[in-house]
Formats: structure tokens, C-alpha cells, sequence
């Protein structure tokens, strides 16, 4: 990831985790049980991506002027979070296919609407307002970093 700025590595994660969940909805097709590791490596990398967001990236975007967005992202976070959590408890609880789908479907659904405001106005942003060698630690975070355990969203 060395080659790409931070925004284009940010946005091929949020890729990577669009992938996992829709590989898994695929996989309720015709099975005769669902492959879940892509969905629970999906979720995982999700939560992952919001922690590096909120602990590493948001404060300094907020601090050069940019509260508003990150104000709406933050929110958004907590949405995402407890439609994980739905996933998760669904997936535990051995949720039948439909209900699944359901519920997989309503959290792409909102990666779509929170990705596609994020992407062009946060990520365009960071890559101008961050140093190279933020950029570089953040980078180096999204090859090694995990979510201490606990954590949970500030909106969640």
C-alpha cells in the first residue's frame, strides 16, 4: 500500500469489506449452509477501519475546520455499528437465510450511502491535510493495526 495515498488505500478497504459481505450473501444461495468467513472477516475490518477513523484520522480533519462532516461520518459510525451488531447476534442465533440476507443487505446498504459521502469529501481532505508522515503511519496501520478489544464507536 505503499505506492497509493491514504485516501486510496482507505477506499479499497471499504472495497474489501463490500466484497466480504457480498461474497457471503452469495453464499445463502443454493448451499446447504453459508460460508460466514467472509462475512465475519468483513465485519472485523469494518470495525477495524471505523477505530483507525475515529482514533487517527478524524482529529486532525476536525481540528482544520472540518467538524461538520466529521460530525455526520461519526454518526454514521454508530448506525453502522449497530447494524453489525445485528449482523453478528443474527449469525449466532443461526439465523435463517432470508433474515440474513436481510440483514447483510441493510448494512451495504449503508456503507453505500456512508462511502459515497466519506470518499470524495473526507478521504480528498485527508490526503491534502495530513503530512506524509501521518499518512505513512496510517498506511502502515491498515497492513498491521487491529481494534483493541472493547472498543466500541463513539456513537454506537
Amino acid at each position: 500500500m505503499e505506492s497509493m495515498t491514504l485516501g486510496q488505500a482507505l477506499e479499497l478497504e471499504h472495497r474489501a469489506i463490500d466484497g466480504g459481505i457480498e461474497a457471503y450473501i452469495a453464499s445463502l444461495s443454493g448451499a446447504a449452509t453459508a460460508n460466514a468467513e467472509p462475512l465475519l472477516s468483513a465485519l472485523s475490518g469494518l470495525r477495524r477501519h471505523i477505530y483507525l477513523e475515529e482514533e487517527f484520522l478524524f482529529p486532525p480533519l476536525k481540528a482544520a475546520g472540518l467538524m461538520g462532516p466529521i460530525f455526520v461520518m461519526l454518526r454514521e459510525h454508530g448506525q453502522l455499528w449497530r447494524q453489525m451488531d445485528t449482523v453478528e447476534e443474527q449469525l449466532a442465533d443461526g439465523a435463517d437465510a432470508a433474515a440474513m440476507r436481510n440483514d447483510c443487505t441493510n448494512l451495504l446498504s449503508l456503507l453505500d450511502d456512508h462511502n459515497s459521502k466519506e470518499e470524495p469529501i473526507i478521504y480528498t481532505q485527508a490526503d491534502e491535510i495530513l503530512g506524509t508522515s501521518a499518512s505513512s503511519e496510517l498506511l502502515a496501520f491498515l497492513e498491521t493495526g487491529t481494534t483493541p478489544e472493547g472498543w466500541v464507536c463513539s456513537a454506537a
